[in-house]
């Protein structure tokens, strides 16, 4: 695979400008996580409990951290039930009842949900 050398690209979070060098297909995801993390960190800043740009960088890490896990855990957990699905059509009603209290598509439409609000605060209108 041929890759293209990265190049600089420029980003501002909490008014202060970084220099990144980033992969031209990779820019556009670059200039979103650096827009998030300042609103996040503005947010943190914000609340006034939080002094000071290191602790609320690392209080935003912390915040952005604990929602990836979160996410992650909730996939792992989808994954591992879609897995868990018998082959066969006949037993799909037995599975259904048996995890009737723990629904994939409630699963499923509540992380669907919280992607979509952390993507919405990517891109404020």
């Amino acid at each position: 695979m041929n890759q293209e050398a990265a190049t600089p690209v420029s980003v501002t979070v909490l008014d202060k400008e970084f220099r990144i060098a980033c992969p031209p297909q990779e820019r556009d995801a670059l200039i979103r996580a650096a827009r998030h993390l300042d609103s996040k960190m503005r947010e943190i800043r914000h609340t006034g409990k939080v002094i000071g740009n290191d602790r609320v960088a690392v209080m935003a890490a912390i915040n952005l951290t604990h929602e990836l896990l979160q996410l992650r855990d909730a996939f792992e957990r989808l994954e591992a039930q879609m897995h868990a699905r018998p082959a066969h059509q006949e037993n799909a009603h037995a599975y259904e009842q048996a995890a009737a209290p723990y629904s994939v598509q409630s699963e499923a439409d509540a992380l669907h949900q919280r992607m979509q609000s952390l993507l919405d605060d990517c891109n404020p209108s």
